[in-house]
């Protein structure tokens, strides 16, 4: 069952841990002056990765306009990437500090790549889509299909062939990268793909009669789709005090995020330098939680059940070899602790 949770889709217009010093507030305040005063704190520079859509950008717009960065104590450096799998790259090699990953990319943390700092949204953007005339998955039997490995694009692909009873066998697979997918499925290069709105509403400028035969909505009762924020393993454990403060200021973008929905969508239009109702439309097909709700499900075992559910699928789909249990390599302990 998916927790009910705030639709961003029904708005019309629409990239820490413990406190972070002895004696700081939880919002990033500094330290006491001998004046009697707050000394600022010590500015932590982080280079932070990001995919720019509303599920991998909205945060570290917040974070940027409102001044939370700075509130913390943080010189943010972002950089853009086409899907999480390199980010989990760059984080291995200290390129990145923290990074935005979909639930495609979940089980490069699951294998004790990185860490899963935050969980962000439910996403909802999905599909597995087709050329005009084919009309069940059944048919791309045979048929070319596009896929970004590695990503919620391969996820419900597999998921969607699975329901079929087909493998990835039974198709002609062709790994591409994202932007290589949007320019192959307009010219009509491929049949079909696993892939993922905004992208998808460029293809469908040139293919109006594309195809949805699958969404993440089909796969809800077995498996959830979370989105979410990862670390590098050595920042998490060799410098506890970046990971503080950043888990603090992104508690408090999600909080702004969830009260002022409008707002955010301009803010990451105004960060990805679009038109607001594209991003709009992208926000359409995400599932925005609330940081109680974060909390809450990270408490109570929700999160940690989502986590399990698709560690089975990615055993199942060759990702992992065995099942990871949730807690070596999700920090809520760390995300709960950075909002006492």
């Amino acid at each position: 069952m998916t927790p009910s949770s705030k639709l961003i889709g029904t708005v019309a217009v629409g990239a820490t841990v413990a406190l972070a010093l002895a004696g700081c507030a939880g919002s990033g305040g500094g330290e006491a002056s001998e004046g009697g005063g707050e000394a600022p704190l010590e500015t932590i520079d982080v280079n932070f990765g990001y995919i720019p859509d509303f599920n991998g950008t909205s945060l570290l717009a917040i974070a940027e306009d409102q001044g939370i960065w700075e509130e913390h104590g943080l010189n943010v450096t972002t950089s853009s990437f086409t899907n999480g799998p390199l980010q989990i790259q760059a984080l291995g090699t200290g390129d990145l500090d923290f990074g935005y990953i979909g639930p495609g990319a979940m089980w490069l943390p699951a294998s004790g790549q990185a860490k899963v700092v935050a969980i962000n949204t439910l996403g909802q953007a999905d599909r597995v889509v087709a050329q005009p005339g084919i009309d069940s998955v059944e048919e791309l039997a045979g048929k070319t299909v596009a896929v970004p490995e590695g990503t919620s694009g391969d996820m419900i692909l597999t998921l969607a062939l699975e329901d079929a009873g087909m493998t990835k066998e039974d198709v002609n697979l062709v790994p591409m990268e994202p932007a290589a997918i949007v320019a192959a499925l307009s010219s009509g290069q491929v049949d079909g793909a696993g892939f993922w709105y905004p992208a998808l509403a460029t293809v469908k400028q040139q293919v109006p009669d594309l195809v949805e035969l699958a969404d993440n909505t089909d796969f809800e009762d077995r498996v959830a789709f979370p989105t979410a924020f990862v670390a590098g393993n050595e920042v998490v454990d060799e410098d506890p005090e970046k990971a503080e403060r950043v888990l603090a200021a992104l508690r408090d973008a999600i909080e702004f995020r969830y009260d002022n929905m409008e707002e955010t969508i301009q803010l990451t239009a105004d960060f990805l330098a679009i038109d607001a109702a594209q991003v709009e439309a992208d926000a359409g097909n995400v599932q925005v939680l609330s940081l109680d709700e974060i909390d809450t499900w990270t408490e109570d075992g929700t999160i940690d059940t989502w986590l399990s559910g698709m560690n089975d699928y990615f055993v199942g789909a060759g990702k992992l070899t065995d099942p990871t249990d949730p807690s070596t390599f999700y920090t809520g302990d760390l995300f709960l602790a950075a909002g006492q």
